[in-house]
């Protein structure tokens, strides 16, 4: 053992680096101890354990080595050493060397592939640079997909797009080391996967949905915050053996569409229709004033060109103040409680601190000063109601990142939104002037409008 430690430690090279291989594996069996006896860390823990010191020890490994190599050229003896296996000396040495790269090449594979699995986990990809992803992740964790990884959505299965991945967060980990991320993150992320590699692992594009119905509610900003419904049958569709029908007939598989757009698509300036065995029809947008825009490449259209937040929702300032009415959490009888929540969440505010106190005090002065016995009998209403739409601003708007109530627009609908609007407006047409149809029959079949009572609701059983 004494003639194994001596090359350790004779020169400074090798010294420093068996000190590292011994600290980080140390700490690495610490602290995985730690976590096998069910102590809860977070992912900064989890990149301490599986990468850091991992990486660590192998570049104590390294200096080990350097430092030997360099001190024996510095020294010079045989060119390559003679090994006798004859020699009991020579026969330990070798089995200890063995016994010591192989268990830690396992040590350094098990923790290589547990640090893959860490960066793959949603803590990881939400919480480590918590500045940039703190809104994305706060919006996933109220979403529909908030039990889905964020992996299978932006990576993915295969080699090819883990790679791409890690090239990429590469790339994004110098930004936030070096503060060189936008506010707000651009979007959309124009190297997204194609859906048929995430998307469509869950989501059957074949599957025939039929009719379902969509119902909105919406509040005035009258004194009596009047409720009104809208109630839609939506035109889903499918596969229905005869072909595809309804709105998803944007993905029949015999139908190819185009389009080029602004950077941002919110605009389609050029939309392509290849339907069969027909001949290709392209619509052109008129009467834009636009001169010379900045046109993207032609982009075959796919799920997440309608479906754009379906994870990372962002509500308007109307649909998250409608909600909290609908469901209760605003008391609905207080007065103008929708027009002055709206005006109150629509300050401009520097942080979600500052926002929660300033619109507490907002709702709870216009109550002092208009309604001075309401103010009293429903003290604790009132200060609710500020309460909830300082959450509904924390959970909207992110002064940090510059991120305002409609910063992400969702396009799966055209609520607050330009969404299906932007191809379906009748501004679109060929040289032969056929249009892009713009009936709302089309995609949904309007049951009520914005009525107060529709009557088909008490058909329904309560």
């Amino acid at each position: 053992m004494r003639k194994i430690l001596i090359p350790l430690t004779r020169n400074p090279i090798s010294l420093a680096g068996s000190a590292l291989m011994l600290i980080s594996a140390i700490l690495f069996v610490s602290l995985m101890l730690i976590e096998l006896l069910g102590a809860e860390g977070n992912p900064y823990i989890g990149i301490v354990t599986y990468l850091i010191l991992p990486a660590g020890g192998l570049l104590g490994f390294i200096l080990v080595f350097w430092g030997i190599r360099r001190e024996r050229r510095l020294a010079p003896q045989a060119a390559f050493p003679v090994i006798d296996l004859n020699l009991d000396t020579t026969r330990r040495r070798l089995m200890i060397l063995v016994l010591g790269v192989t268990v830690g090449a396992v040590i350094l594979t098990a923790a290589m592939s547990q640090g893959v699995h860490v960066m793959e986990s949603t803590s990881f990809c939400g919480e480590t640079c918590h500045s940039v992803m703190s809104p994305e992740y706060i919006a996933y964790q109220r979403s529909p997909h908030a039990r889905v990884a964020c992996v299978e959505c932006h990576v993915g299965s295969g080699t090819s797009w883990f790679v791409r991945s890690k090239l990429s967060g590469a790339w994004q980990l110098v930004s936030t080391a070096f503060d060189l991320y936008d506010r707000p993150i651009p979007t959309p992320i124009h190297h997204l996967r194609p859906s048929e590699g995430t998307c469509e692992e869950c989501h059957w594009p074949e599957k025939f949905y039929g009719v379902r119905p969509k119902m909105i509610t919406r509040f005035s900003d009258d004194e009596a915050n009047s409720e009104t419904k809208t109630i839609l049958l939506l035109k889903v569709g499918g596969d229905d053996f005869g072909g595809t029908q309804g709105i998803h007939w944007h993905m029949d598989p015999n139908v190819e569409i185009r389009y080029r757009s602004d950077v941002k698509r919110r605009t389609m300036y050029e939309v392509e229709l290849k339907e069969g065995d027909e001949p290709v029809q392209r619509f052109v947008k008129q009467n834009t004033r636009e001169e010379n825009p900045e046109l993207m490449d032609w982009r075959v259209m796919d799920c997440i060109d309608c479906h754009n937040r379906p994870t990372h929702v962002y509500y308007s300032a109307e649909q998250a103040v409608d909600l909290a009415l609908e469901r209760g959490f605003i008391a609905r009888d207080l007065p103008y409680v929708r027009r002055e929540g709206l005006k109150a969440v629509r300050a401009e505010y520097a942080s979600h601190e500052e926002a929660e106190l300033g619109i507490v005090a907002a709702i709870d002065s216009f109550y002092r000063a208009e309604y001075p016995g309401r103010a009293s009998s429903r003290a604790d209403d009132i200060q609710e109601a500020g309460r909830v739409l300082g959450r509904l601003y924390a959970n909207n708007v992110f002064p940090s990142m510059k991120i305002e109530w409609d910063t992400y627009p969702d396009f799966s609908g055209h609520y607050n939104s330009l969404g299906c609007n932007r191809c379906h407006a009748g501004d679109h047409a060929t040289e032969d002037g056929d249009v892009i149809d713009s009936d709302c029959s089309i995609c949904h079949t309007i049951v009520a409008w914005d009525e107060a009572s529709p009557q088909i609701l008490e058909l329904i059983p309560k």
